[in-house]
């Protein structure tokens, strides 16, 4: 049997604030979600306790005891990072406005159908880590506020929680808007007045050494969820809609996460492990820190949900309310049984793939393809495997993550072709235009061989099974 999502395109459908998403990727998609919505989703998303602490990278880019950046150029790295990255994820989130097919799915269009299960597979990988990272995270916060209760309990309500959420996933999108989403921006204002209440440092106190460094952290944290994009937007009501949701709503508060952060550690916070207590210490800091915990469910929300989207590429006819279930256990049983803080090395180095092939796919759908798009999968495209490979290799020859012995490798290959990393060279940034760049030329040259030597038999798109989907206006 054919289903939707090995023909041409989604059979996409107007919703209303009842609509949810259908159980399997063979169902129509309704696309019900406002501006409000996605800013209400993104804007979440866009803070996290892992980013407060995440601007020591900003601020100290060369590592612990190395210069620092003076408070005019960490700024200036958090929000152009912050801009840079969010323009990719709000880019991806277009595609699934236009097509109503998830992240995953649309790679069928970039590599083909087989092709797509590799990254289908390391997306299941890094997602499920991250859940269960998340998870973690949350149980680790609420046990400061309030050690009571076991470490272990809050896992087990966090997974609960993440599962119950996973269940309905416009529901919870919803919610967000409505409730989440006006409490954090009280919460994150009210901890900038209250931190901005110490005198802060010169603002050119500190270097720019290092600057492009900086930028790259924040450009990757956001990067992070191109991946994912299209799996919520794809409910958009229009691209527009998808696009600017994601673009405001994510940059405006992973701005304010950082330089909170940033404030916490020139003001009152010794070291980074000192930044929860800042929050704390501050007059109703315990509240304000308790409100952060909880919202950092939609960052487990979103980890296990988009895993399950990612599963279905794979198994399209598979219910995702089961699959919903079934990760968020295995989630929790292994936020319980393993270290995931052994395993965050690894989850970055994995998500650094995500960066040129972002990239390639960007390139190929709004340049090459022009938003024309075919899901069937049918063609196997292995040449954009060059390019995405040519932004990967770009990017671990600038940083290649913190693992030893893949650290190590990638020296011993640098000091071989006499490539020698310059300051102002941003992993992200540069591996994202070599990609984009190669997948440019590999069309052009695709383009020129067809007209050279077109095919014997030509057929008429109509009524072909290569039929382009057309996107939506």
């Amino acid at each position: 049997m054919t289903t939707a999502s090995d023909s041409h395109s989604f059979t996409v459908v107007a919703g209303d604030k009842h609509s949810e998403v259908p159980r399997t990727l063979d169902e129509p998609v309704p696309q019900a979600l406002g501006f409000f919505d996605q800013f209400g989703l993104w804007g979440n998303l866009g803070v996290s306790l892992l980013g407060f602490t995440g601007a020591i990278f900003v601020l100290q880019p060369s590592g612990a005891g190395t210069p620092v950046l003076s408070l005019l150029a960490s700024v200036s790295a958090i929000v152009v990072g912050t801009l840079a990255g969010t323009l990719v994820v709000a880019l991806s989130g277009v595609a699934g406005a236009r097509t109503g097919a998830p992240a995953m799915v649309l790679l069928r269009g970039l590599f083909g159908r087989r092709l797509s299960y590799v990254p289908t597979v390391m997306n299941v990988i890094q997602l499920l880590g991250w859940g269960i990272f998340e998870l973690v995270t949350i149980a680790t916060a609420a046990h400061t506020v309030a050690p009571g209760l076991a470490r272990w309990a809050y896992i087990v309500m966090a997974g609960t929680i993440t599962g119950l959420l996973t269940l309905r996933p416009l529901g919870a999108i919803r919610i967000l808007r409505r409730v989440a989403t006006p409490v954090v921006l009280v919460v994150l204002v009210y901890l900038s007045i209250e931190l901005l209440g110490h005198p802060l440092p010169g603002f050119n106190h500190g270097t720019w050494s290092g600057y492009w460094a900086a930028t790259d952290t924040v450009v990757a944290v956001a990067v992070s969820f191109a991946p994912l994009a299209a799996d919520y937007t794809r409910h958009s009501r229009s691209p527009r809609t998808a696009f600017f949701g994601a673009f405001v709503g994510y940059s405006v508060t992973q701005i304010l996460c950082y330089l909170i952060g940033l404030i916490a550690l020139v003001t009152v916070a010794k070291n980074p492990s000192d930044i929860y207590g800042a929050f704390i210490a501050v007059p109703l800091g315990s509240l304000c820190f308790a409100l952060l915990a909880t919202r950092e469910l939609d960052q487990s929300f979103a980890d296990v949900y988009s895993t399950v989207v990612s599963v279905q590429n794979l198994r399209p006819l598979w219910d995702r309310r089961v699959l919903a279930l079934a990760i968020s256990l295995l989630a929790t049983v292994l936020a319980l049984a393993i270290n995931i803080a052994d395993y965050e090395n690894f989850l970055v180095l994995l998500g650094s793939v995500f960066v040129p092939m972002s990239a390639v796919f960007i390139v190929d759908f709004f340049v090459l393809a022009r938003g024309n798009w075919s899901l069937s999968g049918s063609a196997r495209r292995s040449t954009m495997l060059i390019p995405w490979a040519c932004g990967f290799v770009a990017y671990q020859f600038i940083n290649p993550g913190y693992i030893s012995w893949w650290v190590a490798m990638w020296s011993h290959i640098a000091t071989f072709v006499h490539f020698h990393t310059q300051t102002w060279m941003s992993a992200s940034l540069i591996s994202f235009v070599v990609a984009g760049l190669a997948t440019f030329l590999a069309g052009a040259i695709t383009q020129l061989v067809v007209r050279r030597h077109p095919p014997r038999v030509e057929r008429s798109l109509a009524g072909s099974d290569e039929t382009l989907a057309s996107p939506r206006p």
